[in-house]
This record gives structure tokens, sequence and C-alpha cells, in this order.
């Protein structure tokens, strides 16, 4: 698992956007990017934008290493269909990418962990790879004695997201049935992402 060297909040700054939607981005004050040159603007070339697309998409996924990044483009490009559809899909089957979007945890960083540290059970198993795909019908439950956790109980009495209609959420029990691989409309990025751009990165 990368390292990231910087806070999820000084990456809205470089990239001028609030990733995740969080009320406490800097970004929602000053649009520019951090250090005494982040105001100037220029206008990106054709690789800078791709290159922006890519960042954007393996940031809000917790900065998913490069070389997992590739693989998953290689594999979506290899399947039927529209690579960039093939590539959210991709991501969305990614465990923690379900524990965040089901709202157990706050943030896609601290699904990451909540999955490490082996509170996620994945049809009665626990499963500790945050990269683990989920399929079709999967159901992921927290444990019994992880679902009083604060940050647990923070994040789903939060009304800071959307619940996707391609998972069904069980708040009583704290579980997710993954129902089916999303399309690119029906995830709820807080920005507008352009995997079509990152596909023509990496097919460069």
């Amino acid at each position: 698992m990368p390292k990231r060297q910087n806070s999820k909040y000084k990456i809205d700054r470089r990239l001028g956007e609030n990733l995740w939607g969080r009320p406490k981005s800097p970004v929602n004050k000053r649009e520019y990017g951090p250090g005494q040159h982040g105001q100037r603007r220029r206008k990106p070339s054709d690789f800078g934008t791709q290159l922006r697309a890519k960042q954007k998409l393996k940031q809000h996924y917790g900065d998913v290493g490069e070389k997992q990044f590739r693989r998953y483009y290689e594999e979506a490009t290899r399947r039927r269909g529209d690579t960039g559809e093939n590539l959210i899909e991709l991501l969305e089957r990614r465990l923690d990418a379900v524990v965040y979007r089901s709202k157990f945890v706050p943030t896609v960083f601290a699904a990451r962990q909540f999955v490490n540290h082996g509170h996620v059970l994945v049809n009665g198993q626990r499963v500790t790879i945050p990269s683990y795909r989920v399929k079709d019908g999967d159901v992921i439950q927290v444990k019994q004695k992880s679902r009083e956790l604060a940050i647990v109980l923070e994040a789903m009495s939060s009304s800071e997201r959307d619940l996707p209609d391609y998972i069904e959420v069980d708040d009583r029990e704290v579980k997710t049935t993954f129902l089916r691989g999303p399309k690119l409309a029906d995830v709820p990025f807080a920005v507008q992402m352009e995997p079509n751009l990152v596909i023509e990165y990496y097919s460069r």
C-alpha cells in the first residue's frame, strides 16, 4: 500500500477541486493550488489535461498505487464495452470503495484502514484486503463488535453523502448488498470525472 505524504486536503488544493465534497475542504474558500505560485493559471496541454484526469480519479479512491491503477486500465481494455465505463466499474468494486459508498466510515482513506484492521466481513468471512473485488450479490457487513465505534456511528448519521442505487444498505444490521456494477453516471462523484481522458493518457 503506498504511503501518502500529503493530507487529503492538500490533494484538494493541488487539484483545485473538492474531490470528496467535504465541507471542511480548503478549496471551498481558496480555489487555487498551495504555495506562493498557487494562484498562477496556465492553460494545460492535452497531456496535462489527461494527467490531471488520471490524478483526480486515482486520488478519489484513496491514492491507488500506479502499478495497480494501470492494471485496472489494462483489464478495462480487455473487457467488452466502453473502456472508461469498465474502469469505473472495476474501481467501484473495490471493497474499500463499497465500504465508503455505504457510509460506514467518513472517508475513503478511513475505509482502507477500516478494512485493513479487520472490521469488515464479506459473505460472513473477514477480509482485510482493501482492493478485494466485490461481486454482484456479495454482502458486506461491519463486524458486530465494530458497529459501536465512533467513526461508524458518526458516518452513518451524517447527511454529507448520498447512497448510490447499485448498493442496498441495511442500517440496522450495518450491512450492504452489492447489487450490480455501476456506470459512470450512477456513481455519486462530488466532481466531474473523465475516465475517457484517463484512457487517452494510458493509450498514448
